[in-house]
């Protein structure tokens, strides 16, 4: 039986109405329902015994990982302190996004400045001296491989006044005996 409002009423003792509009959503969901479960079931077919767990290492994985880190081959830093910025004796720290390839060489196209020192020509002369970088390739299982790194540069003058954090720095001296009272 319909009412004048477009509800229908349910047989039985409970004499309550159902809307029309949510007797066609429930259907609607139960399809929708019906078909995800039998996308499931074909999908679970085809698989192998081992699909399930390959799945799941791709998902925990992420970016595969070296054995080897990369190591830097040159002995000297190829950082030049920008003469004027040495002079006035000005500081800074720069991070650079680098990307090596499996023969060890940065890949200019891809480098940039990560963190900024605050500096433009301290920045450049960081991205400049990258260019002459040399490393040991990072390894997988003994091979080669490409990696992205974050390497920082520090420029530091002598006569300058330590920056924070730069007791990391310092490994020339070793850190004072305390005195005796």
């Amino acid at each position: 039986m319909t009412t004048p409002f477009g509800a229908e009423w349910r047989a039985g003792s409970e004499r309550r109405p159902v809307t029309t509009v949510r007797y066609i959503a429930h259907m609607a969901d139960f399809v929708r329902y019906g078909a995800a479960l039998a996308a499931l079931a074909l999908c679970t077919a085809c698989m192998d015994r081992d699909t399930p767990q390959k799945v799941a290492q791709v998902f925990q994985s992420g970016p595969t990982k070296p054995d080897e880190v990369p190591r830097m081959l040159n002995a000297e830093p190829p950082f030049h302190y920008p003469p004027v910025l040495y002079t006035q004796r000005v500081q800074g720290n720069v991070t650079l996004y680098l990307h090596i390839d499996r023969n060890g060489q940065v890949r200019p196209d891809s480098t940039r400045i990560e963190e900024s020192s605050g500096y433009a020509a301290l920045d450049s002369a960081a991205v400049k001296g990258s260019q002459d970088l040399q490393f040991v390739p990072a390894k997988l299982r003994g091979e080669p491989m490409e990696v992205s790194i974050l390497f920082p540069v520090y420029f530091r003058h002598p006569e300058a006044h330590a920056l924070p954090g730069d007791t990391i720095l310092n490994t020339t001296k070793p850190p004072a005996a305390p005195r005796e009272r």
